[in-house]
């Protein structure tokens, strides 16, 4: 493997061509509103607690909802997981949840946290 005269850690010359130019300002503007929707998300449930503003019985699902949207959106937006070459990191993720929340929930019952 021949280096070619190029030092991986040097600085980029030169002004990036006008294709990355646009698909930077798409992925600027996508991070940007996403971060205000996780800060709107934050908000609504500090709020909706915070003011009584929902059913005491309705506020942990409400919450736990809210929760799995900004978890949701915080990998495919932040981590990156929707681009090209994220599908074993994807099928993980996925799998780990799909055998984490029947074993929590049966543990719940085992332990006696909620009874039916």
């Amino acid at each position: 493997m021949g280096q070619h005269g190029m030092d991986p850690s040097a600085p980029l010359t030169g002004n990036p061509t006008k294709k990355t130019q646009r698909k930077l300002k798409k992925e600027m503007r996508t991070q940007l509103i996403s971060f205000v929707l996780m800060i709107f998300l934050t908000s609504m449930a500090f709020i909706s607690v915070a003011s009584d503003a929902i059913p005491t019985s309705f506020a942990m699902p409400f919450i736990l909802l809210l929760a799995i949207i900004q978890v949701v959106l915080q990998l495919y937006i932040f981590m990156h997981l929707n681009e090209r070459g994220n599908g074993w990191p994807n099928a993980m993720i996925w799998t780990g949840v799909l055998i984490a929340i029947p074993t929590v929930a049966s543990l719940m019952l085992l332990i006696g946290v909620i009874k039916f």
